[in-house]
């Protein structure tokens, strides 16, 4: 009974060889039949097949060709030919194979494999032209960034390839072995589990260079921009990988991390068109009413005396002390210094003109009125005036 059960362990064992075997040599058979019963088919496809194959070759030579005139990736036309010059030659002959099997009726089993190997290769050719236009768009942003974008850049390029690489193949893999039939359900989920992983563990990170990638490609501001945001102002001096630096206009560096600053509401100051500036200026009531009434007028002419854009002037309120009066202009520069002089000497042209028309400006004031017991009003010193002599 136990050598029984030996001999049939041994048959178990050598039927997959055996099977192995007889596909192997079924598939020869059918080879040589298919040749020989379909000789012109096969001919016409080998042809096509081989046309093909010439034509991609000229594909890939133009790609090459368009790319060795700049490679630095400073034009696009430069990233499409380096797309092109990455087509494989196994891509081209899984292509030429595809188009023998389209042109004659293979064997099923050779078929099979025909289009097994056609579906790895276009596949994973598609990986590698997308993986090289991705690459070729960030690289392509390193060479006509400004020096900042392409020190950053070039700090993050090393893990944006690989990260690129990574995701595109993977993919590309998942593809295949779906398409081959296998279930991939729980390894997506594995993946899935995996990515999380290492996605919390390293979630700081990666905030921070999306971040980075943000500001770079978005350009919210630059390296030299004057920007706004909470209670600082300054010039932006380096925008890193993790952090952004501005220095201050009181002197001090202030550092801040990338994603906390996108966060926040910026100001970009220089890219105004113009700075605007708004006086509140307040004459004494004992202003005539005609004086007063022409001040925005004497407002607006020496605004328009400094070729500053004049937006407004007019009478806004009474006040405790002060007829108030708004004045308001754009000094028609970006330059912030420019502005504060354009302030400066508006101000002054102001305090010299009304001083010229009489008009005084006003102060906090209180006048003191007595009155006697029964609550009518009275001079505060005895009718008939004081004596010096006294």
């Amino acid at each position: 009974m136990t050598q029984q059960s030996a001999e049939a362990g041994a048959i178990d064992a050598a039927l997959p060889v055996l099977s192995t075997r007889a596909s192997l040599e079924g598939l020869w058979a059918d080879t040589v039949a298919w040749f020989n019963t379909q000789g012109a088919e096969i001919s016409i496809g080998l042809a096509v097949g081989l046309g093909i194959v010439m034509l991609m070759l000229l594909f890939r030579r133009f790609g090459e060709r368009i790319y060795n005139r700049d490679p630095s990736l400073a034009n696009w036309t430069s990233i499409v030919g380096r797309t092109m010059a990455k087509t494989r030659l196994w891509f081209m002959v899984g292509v030429g194979l595809m188009m023998l099997n389209v042109y004659s009726a293979a064997p099923v089993l050779l078929a099979t494999i025909i289009n097994f190997l056609f579906t790895v290769a276009l596949v994973f050719q598609i990986a590698i032209w997308a993986r090289a236009i991705i690459l070729g768009i960030v690289e392509h942003r390193t060479v006509t960034g400004s020096g900042e974008d392409v020190e950053t850049l070039g700090s993050a390029i090393t893990l944006i390839r690989i990260a690129v690489t990574v995701g595109v193949f993977a993919i590309a893999a998942l593809f295949v072995l779906d398409n081959l039939g296998f279930d991939i359900t729980g390894l997506v989920a594995g993946l899935g589990v995996g990515g999380i992983a290492i996605g919390l563990a390293a979630q700081g990170i990666f905030e921070e260079l999306f971040a980075a990638l943000s500001i770079i490609f978005d350009k919210p501001f630059k390296k030299g921009d004057s920007v706004h945001y909470d209670s600082t102002w300054g010039s932006v001096e380096t925008i890193g990988l993790k952090t952004t630096r501005i220095r201050s206009v009181t002197g001090e560096e202030k550092i801040i991390s990338n994603s906390n600053l996108l966060d926040k509401e910026i100001s970009n100051n220089t890219r105004l068109a113009r700075r605007r500036f708004k006086f509140g200026i307040g004459v004494i009531y004992q202003t005539p009413p005609e004086a007063a009434n022409r001040i925005p007028e004497i407002l607006k002419e020496i605004v328009e005396g400094f070729d500053h854009g004049f937006v407004r002037s007019g009478f806004v309120g009474f006040g405790n002390s002060s007829i108030d009066f708004e004045l308001e202009f754009d000094v028609l520069n970006a330059e912030y210094e420019v502005g504060y002089k354009g302030r400066h000497d508006v101000g002054m042209a102001i305090f010299k003109r009304f001083a010229e028309e009489g008009l005084e400006f006003a102060y906090p004031t209180q006048t003191t009125f007595t009155a006697a017991p029964d609550g009518k009003m009275i001079m505060p010193y005895p009718q008939g005036g004081w004596s010096g002599s006294e």
